[in-house]
């Protein structure tokens, strides 16, 4: 009797990325261990920074854009008095020398302060940001020179955790886009120094934290599609920060045919946008909040045993 097709895998895997592996490695090996093609991550990490890389599986890399959108966490290893190219360790030294006038822990933590709120700042020369349609990464290695244009991102909170000259190690909490490569260069030269990013690990990105990652050691030991209940996490655990609506029968068929559903707004309702659940339980997707209090659908997860057209 031949063997039975195991059913897709649908799910989130926090990873606990190693360094020296590119985002794009870590999905690969996903990829293998899984046997899917379609997998996904939600937030590129430097090669040489470790810590949570959010890979999604099957139909679960529709949630990828919201787990893109956290906040993210990371505790930073900065070294003062040295640059790079890259602003990070993997780069070659561009500027180094001993100093006995080390800024004082006040000075540094007043610095610091200054990061925290909007503000703008340059990528660093080699990032995948594009410019005339090329990565910054690639001009770079071309020896072009490009004027890198600054953007605007948030960081939420940032704190001293240690320091000891010329080392000074940072958590932070940023939103999306933010370069803390860039934020460690940047704090060297309000400091009158040079600075580079010596190591970086992501403590956590939105609801997912370090207890939730698996090594990708521990995954190669185990059979991931037998396993795949105990070390995968529900789509929606993305979108805990999104409120609930629950859907009837009726308003079920109107929303996987398209239809804005009318429902009557709460105060558990706020915000643009609501996930969407029927009364067994089961993730039905994501809608919008129209001005007439309807929900319009936005992401429509298919019916178990229907094929997903995207």
């Amino acid at each position: 009797m031949s063997q039975s097709k195991l059913p897709d895998l649908n799910g989130l895997l926090v990873i606990d990325k190693p360094a020296g592996m590119t985002s794009h490695d870590v999905v690969g090996r996903v990829r293998r261990l899984v046997g899917m093609k379609r997998v996904g991550h939600g937030g590129t990490l430097d090669p040489f920074a470790t810590g949570i890389l959010v890979v999604a599986v099957g139909r679960a890399t529709r949630m990828l854009q919201y787990v893109q959108d956290n906040q993210k966490g990371y505790r930073a290893h900065v070294v003062l008095g040295a640059a790079t190219d890259t602003a990070d360790v993997d780069g070659v030294v561009t500027q180094t020398g001993e100093r006995d006038d080390w800024p004082g822990e006040a000075e540094v933590s007043s610095v610091v302060r200054t990061f925290v709120g909007e503000i703008e700042q340059v990528p660093p020369v080699y990032s995948a940001i594009k410019v005339g349609g090329r990565k910054l990464y690639e001009l770079a290695r071309a020896g072009e020179h490009v004027d890198v244009p600054k953007r605007t991102v948030m960081v939420y909170a940032i704190e001293v955790t240690s320091y000891g000259p010329p080392d000074l190690v940072l958590d932070i909490r940023c939103g999306k886009g933010t370069y803390v490569r860039s934020i460690a260069r940047d704090i060297g030269e309000l400091l009158g120094t040079d600075a580079y990013c010596h190591g970086l690990r992501r403590t956590n990105s939105g609801p997912f934290c370090l207890a939730d990652a698996w090594t990708l050691d521990d995954l190669a030991a185990v059979d991931v599609r037998e396993a795949w209940p105990q070390i995968a996490l529900h789509p929606d655990a993305a979108l805990v920060d999104l409120p609930v609506v629950i859907l009837g029968e009726h308003d079920q068929t109107a929303w996987y045919h398209g239809r804005s559903v009318q429902l009557s707004r709460s105060a558990d309702r706020d915000g643009a946008v609501a996930r969407a659940y029927g009364g067994d339980g089961r993730f039905l997707g994501i809608g919008t909040w129209t001005e007439d209090d309807a929900l319009k659908p936005t992401l429509v997860l298919p019916l178990e045993g229907e094929r997903d057209a995207t």
